[in-house]
């Protein structure tokens, strides 16, 4: 059994995807011959399905976003083809980003960074706070182990409620309501579905504690930004880290960034520079998983929006 794997667009200039092809076993091959296709630029999703339609040798493709929102329509067009996506593929880098911003809002960088005098203490720790992680993924997983030396009575929200290590309790969604208010900070790291969307809106953000951040490295349609921001103005909850925003881009006049308690990245809890070599590792994975003929990691399921 042969695995021929195009990498595109432009193979040449991602080699590290390349090398990664042929460390798994596989063959490097134009898209003509190809048995599999990974795609290798997130921003040109609506060329991933042109591409298949024209090479129909093409069996399975390896996407590299962790969330399928941008190509649900691609995939749904085309059930002919297996589809396996990044997701737990970034979650260390990503869940290394959660902790900054959980550290950084609740001992008042927000507030520091802005300040052009000497300026009255404030902040919170992060040891032994309680922390609610809302999904139950990649992420979660790496972030509880980070968590570890922190001492934090950690709740996590996911659709199956099963253990998870480092978690002291592991809830439904049906008990979202219940864990809110004893939590000093809350932490989005849950794929973006229609079940999901808008999950944290002016309700939830009024079942918070007065002092409590919000860190979304998830998805910003999660939230309600127009109830976000008056929960900021209003000093209803501590504050709110985001490395993901809705709008965005977030444009440079939206009140968000007015908000000495609220601190934003620009979507790089996980950067192309660090996220390159671990899409090499599935790579290197998948291929030599199918050449093994097993089940390949990250498959595609629409039903479940993941």
């Amino acid at each position: 059994m042969s695995v021929r794997v195009a990498v595109e667009p432009d193979c040449w200039r991602r080699p590290v995807l390349a090398e990664a092809v042929e460390r798994g076993g596989g063959t490097v091959s134009a898209p003509q011959t190809a048995t599999a296709l990974v795609w290798a630029e997130p921003t040109q999703a609506q060329l991933i399905g042109e591409t298949v339609d024209a090479n129909p040798g093409i069996e399975w493709v390896q996407l590299p976003y962790a969330g399928i929102e941008p190509v649900v329509d691609v995939v749904t067009a085309r059930p002919h083809v297996e589809w396996y996506c990044g997701k737990g593929v970034y979650a260390e880098p990503v869940a290394e980003h959660a902790l900054m911003l959980a550290l950084a809002g609740m001992r008042g960088m927000g507030t520091y960074a802005r300040a052009a005098e000497w300026s009255a203490p404030q902040g919170r720790n992060l040891l032994g706070a309680s922390v609610t992680v809302l999904g139950g993924g990649g992420i979660t997983e790496s972030l509880l182990r980070l968590l570890g030396p922190f001492g934090c009575d950690v709740t996590v929200m996911r659709n199956r409620p099963e253990p998870m290590d480092g978690a002291a309790r592991v809830v439904g969604p049906d008990a979202l309501t219940e864990i809110l208010p004893g939590t000093d900070v809350l932490v989005l790291a849950l794929a973006l579905t229609p079940d999901t969307a808008g999950i944290i809106g002016a309700a939830e953000l009024a079942a918070l504690p007065k002092h409590a951040w919000i860190v979304n490295v998830a998805r910003g349609g999660h939230i309600v930004t127009d109830d976000l921001v008056e929960s900021l103005r209003t000093g209803q909850i501590g504050g709110a880290a985001l490395d993901v925003t809705d709008p965005e881009p977030l444009p440079h006049d939206h009140p968000l960034w007015s908000f000495p308690n609220c601190l934003i990245t620009p979507h790089i809890g996980n950067t192309p520079e660090m996220g390159l070599a671990l899409l090499a590792d599935r790579v290197t994975a998948n291929v030599a998983l199918r050449l093994a003929g097993e089940e390949l990691v990250g498959p595609v399921f629409l039903e479940l929006g993941y």
